[in-house]
């Protein structure tokens, strides 16, 4: 077990070995990173489209309130559809839900129609992200948890590195059609591969065990990671939402250059505390997360070198912070609750992002746009307090389906 501590052995629990790419795994890597290439592909594309077909900036802002509102209302039902209907019916059903309404969208009209659109494919977002970090973990070798949620994060973060320039690319090349058809052909290769995994997981149908979303909020080690992963994702909305008002420059110290920073180090960062997690204890990437997160925060709106700077330190910062919090999620919920340990991850993850692009967007209209930085900072180091008082959470045991007795 080597030098991990009471902690890590009671939160990881199980032993290392076995091949991190199996076949179900890399199936479901395939599924993810397609099904990311089609969200991300229309991710910047759907506001440009809803603001030019008579919406403005407020029809917008509208379509991605839209999206992440039935995402979020559908992750918080997650743990009772998987535990009703299983992984497979369930994943399959939010990738249709993802792909089919884009070839909507050109017949769309106007913002009402946009936003008609919209709506169901928040709801398969909200099916996919749950589902897929539940089912990779799932399909993880045994004591390999951490690395196979590095994998995912991969999965889903790399296609944002290129897909939404590209997608605005191709909306100048081509126009908006060849775009969306592109980004609802996506998610639709994906179940073909999610089909295509062969494994008990896959079909069991207590994926999502006995307990709802408000069910796990009030459970104290649940909450408090919960909290914990909120600050960070508040931050990184922060960020995408204000940098490029920032720092409006062009060029090698611009937002653009900073957020590319940002988001291939948050993917390398996660994925090596996948592989540190599964060796030692989680909880020890937390503090140091949550530091260089804060100090990445400070250095952004600087601008020049201390922009990039600060990018970088985010990026790892967040990179921690996303696996290490996931896994000990995954660790604090019984074997049967994998989806309401999933849900809660993502909840915090999207809910986090859009009120703190919404609450810092009102502070920054009265103290100016650094200030949301600093108090970002602050709420970050802040959050150093939950990690304090966080005490070591004996693994739950499964509640066995009654065939299963």
């Amino acid at each position: 077990m080597g030098r991990r501590g009471k902690r890590g052995a009671e939160e990881t629990g199980r032993p290392g070995g076995g091949a991190l790419i199996s076949r179900p795994v890399a199936s479901l890597a395939l599924a993810m990173l397609a099904s990311a290439f089609g969200f991300q592909l229309l991710l910047s594309v759907v506001p440009l489209y809803a603001a030019e077909v008579g919406g403005g900036t407020g029809g917008a802002g509208s379509a991605t309130a839209a999206f992440m509102l039935t995402t979020v209302l559908t992750q918080m039902a997650m743990p009772r559809l998987l535990g009703r209907f299983g992984y497979r019916r369930v994943l399959v059903a939010g990738l249709l839900f993802l792909g089919l309404p884009a070839f909507l969208y050109p017949l769309a009209g106007g913002v009402a129609g946009v936003l008609a659109v919209t709506l169901p494919r928040g709801v398969g977002f909200g099916i996919v992200t749950v589902g897929f970090a539940a089912l990779i973990v799932e399909l993880a070798p045994p004591g390999r948890m951490g690395e196979a949620l590095g994998l995912f994060g991969l999965a889903m973060t790399l296609p944002t590195v290129f897909s939404n320039p590209f997608g605005l690319w191709l909306v100048d090349a081509s126009g908006y059609t060849a775009v969306f058809l592109l980004g609802g052909l996506a998610p639709l290769l994906a179940p073909f591969a999610v089909v295509g995994i062969r494994t008990g997981s896959i079909d069991r149908d207590a994926a999502g065990g006995g307990a709802g979303f408000l069910e796990g909020l009030r459970r104290g080690p649940l909450l408090r990671l919960f909290l914990i992963f909120a600050t960070v994702t508040s931050a990184t909305g922060v960020v995408v939402t204000f940098l490029p008002l920032t720092v409006p420059r062009s060029g090698l110290f611009s937002a653009a250059t900073a957020l590319l920073v940002f988001g291939l180090t948050s993917a390398l960062s996660r994925l090596w505390a996948g592989r540190f997690g599964d060796r030692h204890d989680p909880h020890l990437l937390l503090t140091p997360g949550l530091v260089a997160a804060a100090i990445g925060m400070v250095a952004l709106p600087q601008g020049g070198l201390p922009t990039l700077g600060g990018a970088l330190l985010l990026g790892t910062g967040v990179g921690l912070l996303q696996n290490s919090t996931l896994i000990l999620t995954m660790n604090r919920v019984a074997d049967d609750e994998r989806g309401l340990g999933s849900t809660l991850w993502n909840v915090s993850f999207d809910a986090g992002t859009g009120v703190g692009a919404f609450s810092f967007g009102l502070l920054v209209g009265v103290s100016g746009l650094p200030s949301a930085f600093y108090v970002s900072a602050l709420i970050l180091l802040a959050a150093m307090g939950l990690v304090f008082v966080d005490r070591p959470h004996k693994r739950p045991t499964p509640r066995h389906h009654p065939s299963e007795r």
